[in-house]
């Protein structure tokens, strides 16, 4: 039962960081498409929560992983 537990939230961790990149790309791009002298900004502070959110994401699954 923990291993499907451990599946399952492994899963969600992979889901809500695809949901939250999905939105962090989109909203960036409709930032430069009304802003296109910011872009270089812009295109910088969506890396930098990309990698936040792939970094608690990481987290998330290896804490799912190893609290079975």
């Amino acid at each position: 039962m923990t291993g499907t537990l451990a599946a399952v939230g492994a899963g969600l961790a992979v889901i809500g960081a695809g949901i939250g990149l999905g939105q962090i790309g989109g909203k960036a791009m409709e930032a430069i498409a009304r802003q296109p002298e910011a872009s270089g900004d812009i295109r910088g502070a969506m890396l930098i929560m990309a990698a936040f959110i792939e970094g608690a994401a990481l987290i998330a699954i290896l804490l799912s992983i190893f609290i079975q």
